[in-house]
């Protein structure tokens, strides 16, 4: 059986431009989720501090997590080295889940991270 290796190169080449594409397809853009989003950020951001009283929101972000449509902070507190993360339905505003990452579980994260190749 004859190969046509410039052919199979050719596709290679094609087949591995379009992957991003594909990938990005698949996922939904911040600005479709945002679009499905019944809470503001702003909202969603006071639902969560009540949780976490003296706290303030280290970083947020809308994404699909367990099923849901949510707005995730991560919550830093004073006195403390933990950050508490706070889901918040972007649909009904209800409290999804919320958890406490130890200075321990941060550095885990980072390493598996770096690791995956992430930054």
């Amino acid at each position: 059986m004859k190969i046509n290796y410039s052919r199979s190169l050719l596709f290679g080449v094609t087949l591995f431009g379009l992957a991003p594409s594909i990938l990005f397809a698949a996922g939904e853009t911040e600005a479709q989720l945002l679009k499905q989003a019944k809470i503001t950020r702003s909202h969603a951001e006071h639902i969560a501090l009540e949780k976490v009283p003296n706290g303030k929101i280290r970083s947020g972000e809308i994404e699909n997590e367990h099923h849901a449509l949510v707005w995730s902070f991560d919550i830093v507190t004073p006195g403390t080295r933990n950050i508490t993360e706070v889901l918040v339905n972007a649909k009904t505003g209800k409290i999804v889940e919320v958890s406490t990452e130890t200075a321990h579980d941060q550095a885990k994260e980072q390493a598996a991270d770096k690791a995956a190749g992430q930054k």
